[in-house]
């Protein structure tokens, strides 16, 4: 897990796959937090992509990092506790102008069930699963 979590910290930005009806919706993310042993990442409730991991947590993720890319196939679970989402805006600061853990709005969830691949064109794919 932690390759993985260093992998999307470093490359800094990362695209999250999920379905919305029959289309498939990617957009850019960065962030990405340990927090108790699970890899976290961070969205507002008032998003589309809220409302798409609600009716299918099932989601991809993709990450580009010299000359390797990621993939991760997991489940999202929301984890509705203040200390998950505080730590992820303590982790981004920045952040914090648009959100508060305290907000209402701030949803993070964690990855469960993961199955991440590292893959390039001159080696042999690594699985690492959590």
């Amino acid at each position: 897990m932690k390759r993985v979590y260093d992998f999307l910290k470093k490359a800094e930005t990362y695209y999250l796959a999920t379905i919305d009806g029959d289309q498939p919706r990617v957009r850019p993310f960065g962030t990405v937090n340990e927090f108790e042993g699970k890899l976290y990442i961070q969205t507002g409730k008032v998003k589309s992509v809220s409302h798409q991991i609600a009716v299918n947590p099932k989601v991809e993720i993709c990450a580009f990092l010299d000359g390797e890319w990621l993939r991760v196939a997991c489940k999202l679970i929301e984890d509705d506790r203040v200390e998950p989402r505080k730590a992820m805006l303590d982790a981004y600061p920045h952040l914090r102008k648009m959100y508060d853990e305290n907000d209402g709005n701030t949803q993070v969830f964690y990855m469960k069930n993961a199955t991440a691949t590292i893959s390039s064109f001159t080696s042999e794919p690594v699985e690492i699963k959590f």
